[in-house]
């Protein structure tokens, strides 16, 4: 990865990024000189976050789309197709935490929108800019993930279960494009200062955590055209992202 970025005249999609870690890692793309696709539900985050890009000189186009919409998801693909012809960057960051309980708990219509926004909505996204993707002469795909899908921690099934969909998700992806330009990894930020965090465990002092600022600039770098790596999943460990295989 290079220690600057420049990413002038590539498109950047973005989900989830009215808030927390995606917010961040949109402004970082646009600072870095990409064209953001931000797409999430809340609009008054996305006009904030599209103020601020602009303020800074950066480029953004709102998508306000509740990923739960699988045929605008689809949609999606179709009009950057369109504008753009081409997708350089996917950033599949948008995920619900659902709740943290003992599995026999958990409510059907819980688990299910977890399953439908963390796993079916990101392979339907992948599904739709796969093909424009594979058209950029460095197509990279960030996957957002977690260490619950590793850890399999009491309590946090749903969510751990999803996560770990997500990156076996990603690793057949790397694996079916290995031979082409496009990268695709996965991203575990770690613990950070955000709602989901303060959700899931609310006791914790929020300024003892990473700002997500601080955690999507070590995200961003994986856009880089210059990316060798393909199929790893980048940790969050001693302020650095280091990346890591997991058995085949």
């Amino acid at each position: 990865m290079t220690p600057t970025l420049d990413l002038t005249g590539r498109v950047a999609v973005v989900t989830g990024a009215s808030r927390g870690i995606g917010y961040f890692i949109a402004k970082e793309l646009a600072a870095a000189g990409a064209h953001v696709v931000a797409v999430a539900r809340t609009v008054g985050g996305l006009e904030e976050l599209d103020d601020q890009i602009k303020a800074a000189g950066g480029q953004a186009t709102l998508v306000p789309l509740d990923l739960a919409d699988m045929a605008g998801i689809d949609r999606l693909g179709g009009a950057i197709h369109e504008r753009w012809g081409k997708l350089d960057i996917l950033v599949a960051n948008a995920g619900v935490l659902g709740v943290i309980s003992p599995i026999g708990h958990v409510e059907a219509k819980t688990f299910e929108k977890v399953m439908t926004i963390n796993v079916t909505s990101t392979w339907r996204l992948i599904r739709s800019v796969d093909p424009l993707l594979r058209l950029s002469d460095a197509g990279r795909a960030i996957i957002l993930s977690s260490n619950a899908a590793h850890s399999a921690r009491a309590f946090w099934a749903p969510y751990a279960a999803s996560k770990a969909a997500v990156e076996t998700m990603m690793r057949s992806w790397a694996h079916e494009t290995q031979s082409l330009p496009l990268r695709v990894n996965a991203a575990d930020p770690g613990a950070t200062r955000t709602a989901m965090r303060a959700q899931a465990v609310p006791g914790e002092d929020p300024e003892t955590l990473p700002h997500p600022s601080e955690i999507a600039k070590r995200i961003v770098p994986l856009a880089s055209p210059e990316l060798k790596e393909t199929g790893l999943i980048f940790q969050a460990k001693h302020n650095r992202f280091v990346a890591y295989r997991q058995p085949e």
